[in-house]
């Protein structure tokens, strides 16, 4: 039995062997003949040998992976991603020593041959012959890069890597073949431009351009003599000759670069002596890859720009199209970010909770009518180390937030109300509203099936004075819980949840918003972003627009830029515009004289929600002005804190509220976002106050009063006292005169 030898197991003699049948085939390449099988050659190897009139000559030049750049909305650079970080360039924007160099150093003989050089087989052939082992390759340029693009289609799939570097004469056919093809195709100036642009540098560095950058922190037109030696000495061992982790190897390489450059007539003695004395020159430019990478913040928005990309129907029919594109790069995408916007919402948030604290606050801003998110952040960074985190909490689970969203509290009221009012009810609507009460039942849902309250379920109002009745405006302003259980109770649930489906309003974990009451305090969890958007639509006039993040992508193709077609908000009216006028109206109370008067808008008209969720363990505050909406939620992402007694961005609470932490978030990064841009006002409406009132009833008028006596008047300064009765639904008001509201009329109450 033969004894093993360093060259890959074979003795000399079998290296001779194998080396002579490569010899062999290539002239039979040359001559265009057609091949037999391997055995026919003697040769034992794995893989077989296609006939080579068998192989197809339809190998195109693959589109390269490239690096992806993802910019803001005034086109500055948020972050670069890649899976090869890779910058095409053409050959008049490469160095003449860097094309030199690699000529010299990996096919001297380039510009002499075709796609195979027989001398430098023979010559191969015998050195390794002599010593022993594999000292010399054969494989031209055009060659390797066919090898390349075999090794670049093959991406990341370990398998196809392996098929496409295995060491068969199979492979080496079909390399050659696709070779000549190549050579005639191209030219020899198109291949050295493609080999540049393809090959492997070390440091995840793709192409010389990124090599260029990585190693020197320059273009590659701009390498010089004794840099471009060391690039191109890298190229046949990247991990024994990288100059970051071992420079005297890196450096005794690039002198052997430069001495065969002096041999070749590339450079003269002098030249290479020179360039040999100097040290490397090194100034290394860190890998900066993907979205953690992303300044202003926005490293959860760039991973949501990503989610986007791979899961929108758009760029690809199906999730394996798309990813091909995405790892393909060669990206330029254009986001809806707003850099000032950007910057509001991160100083915001670092002005009010650190990274530090128990919890955590996300902040979304997005633009009325175009659905454009325009800042997005939270106050733990991105990462995976000590207070940081990889889940985007101002988005739902399948877009890379939790799994579940937030519950939102009372911010979930304006729905309900604009719900209500979609129906008929007037804005002067009463409700007894008690302190606490059970939850109503039954109460009519979209399928016909009531829901009735089994378990006994109670409801109470934040605190005990906060007694009804109430109409619209001031239960919304004091937040009572018991006013907007009993309208819900009034409407039913199907007019409730056909708002929220028409507002975009689903669970963090995409389902639907399901039909019982709780629904109207925000039992269930829902994100930032979708709280957001669906408030933009009051602003809006009642109209709602999906949220986006990408305004264009053009895509890097050869030397062209393509344009990519990207996902479009879609706008639908989800409430009259006077529904929507007397949200606004309502909502503007709240930060006026009600829970969120510490998160009003100095300098223009706003209007928003306060929400806080049982044991305080979420916080909210959603409002907007005419140009903007914002969300903000405060809390934790394990929903395990309970916001009591706690200390946040170095503020004490003894109990936290909607209006005193996400609130002045939502203030701050709000100034900030708007300054400089033009004030406008909502249209609001005249909602008379039945409580303050008293006595003025007008009941001509449906819906004015709390009660009528068929179209007469009440006597006086007489309060109507409102009946609540369940269950049809309807409330009842009396007079003095016994007359029931329910009459001919047709009030409700």
């Amino acid at each position: 039995m033969p004894k093993k030898r360093s060259g890959g197991g074979l003795s000399p003699l079998q290296q001779a062997t194998k080396f002579l049948g490569v010899s062999v085939l290539a002239g039979a390449v040359m001559a265009g003949i057609a091949l037999p099988a391997a055995g026919a050659l003697g040769l034992a190897a794995k893989g077989s040998v296609q006939g080579f009139d068998d192989i197809p000559d339809n190998l195109k030049s693959p589109q390269l992976s490239q690096r992806t750049t993802i910019l803001d909305s005034k086109g500055n650079q948020l972050a670069s991603v890649y899976s090869r970080d890779r910058t095409v360039v053409e050959l008049k924007d490469i160095s003449p020593y860097m094309q030199k160099a690699i000529v010299a150093i990996e096919d001297s003989r380039f510009y002499q041959h075709g796609a195979i050089d027989l001398k430098g087989v023979l010559r191969a052939l015998n050195k390794n012959a002599q010593s022993g082992g594999v000292s010399q390759g054969a494989s031209t340029l055009t060659q390797q890069l066919v090898k390349n693009y075999f090794v670049e289609e093959a991406g990341d799939d370990p398998t196809k890597v392996a098929e496409a570097t295995q060491q068969t004469l199979g492979r080496k056919v079909r390399e050659l073949k696709y070779a000549i093809q190549i050579e005639e195709k191209l030219g020899k100036k198109k291949i050295l431009e493609n080999y540049l642009n393809i090959t492997f540098f070390g440091e995840q560095a793709y192409g010389v351009e990124a090599a260029s950058e990585r190693y020197f922190s320059k273009h590659a037109k701009d390498l010089t003599l004794p840099q471009s030696a060391l690039l191109a000495g890298i190229v046949q061992s990247p991990t024994r000759y990288d100059p970051i982790n071992d420079e005297a190897e890196a450096k005794k390489r690039r002198n052997t670069v430069l001495a065969r450059m002096a041999e070749v007539g590339d450079i003269s003695k002098a030249e290479a002596l020179a360039a040999e004395k100097t040290d490397l020159g090194l100034k290394v430019s860190q890998p900066k890859n993907g979205c953690i990478t992303a300044v202003k913040g926005a490293s959860f928005f760039c991973k949501y720009v990503e989610k986007v990309f791979l899961s929108d129907p758009v760029f690809g029919k199906t999730k394996e199209a798309r990813a091909k594109i995405w790892n393909q790069g060669g990206l330029t995408i254009r986001t809806t970010l707003d850099p000032q916007a950007q910057d509001s919402v991160q100083a915001s948030l670092k002005d009010h909770i650190y990274k530090s604290d128990k919890v955590a606050a996300a902040a979304t801003l997005v633009e009325p009518g175009t659905g454009k998110i325009l800042g997005m952040g939270q106050s733990k960074p991105y990462g995976y180390g000590k207070n940081e985190t990889e889940y985007n909490y101002s988005v739902n689970a399948d877009m890379g937030g939790s799994n579940f969203g937030f519950p939102t509290g009372s911010t979930f009221k304006p729905f309900v109300a604009a719900a209500a009012l979609e129906q008929g009810l007037p804005a002067t609507q009463q409700y007894p509203a008690p302190y606490s009460m059970d939850y109503p039942s039954p109460v009519s849902t979209c399928s016909g099936k009531n829901w009735v309250n089994t378990d006994g379920a109670t409801v109470e109002n934040e605190s005990e004075s906060e007694k009804g009745p109430y109409a619209l405006k001031e239960a919304m302003a004091k937040s009572v819980n018991t006013y907007f259980v009993q309208m819900i109770s009034d409407i039913g649930l199907c007019p409730v949840v056909s708002m929220t489906n028409k507002l975009g309003v689903v669970q963090g974990n995409g389902d639907k918003i399901p039909e019982v009451p709780a629904i109207a305090l925000g039992s269930k969890g829902l994100s930032p972003l979708t709280m957001a958007s669906a408030y933009a639509a009051f602003a809006n006039e009642g109209t709602y627009c999906t949220p986006i993040a990408i305004e264009s992508i053009t895509r890097k193709v050869g030397n062209e830029q393509k344009s990519l077609a990207v996902p479009k908000s879609t706008c639908s009216r989800a409430m009259s515009k006077k529904t929507a006028d007397t949200v606004n109206t309502v909502l503007r109370g709240v930060v006026d004289s009600g829970t969120g008067q510490e998160a009003g808008l100095t300098d223009r008209e706003s209007a928003g929600k306060t929400g806080t969720t049982d044991s305080r363990k979420n916080a909210w505050f959603v409002g907007y002005t005419p140009q903007l909406a914002g969300a903000v939620w405060v809390g934790s992402a394990k929903q395990n804190v309970e916001m009591t007694s706690i200390r946040i961005g170095g503020v004490w609470h003894d109990q936290v509220y909607g209006a005193d932490t996400p609130g002045p978030i939502w203030k701050d990064a709000m100034t900030g976002a708007l300054e400089g841009k033009q004030v406008e006002n909502f249209q609001l409406v005249n909602i008379p106050d039945p409580v303050k009132d008293k006595g003025k009833n007008d009941g001509g008028k449906n819906g004015d009063t709390t009660g009528t006596d068929n179209g007469g008047t009440t006597d006086g300064g007489t309060t109507p006292t409102p009946t609540f009765s369940f269950p049809d639904g309807f409330i009842q008001g009396t007079t003095n005169g016994g007359n029931n509201g329910n009459g001919n009329g047709g009030n409700r109450g």
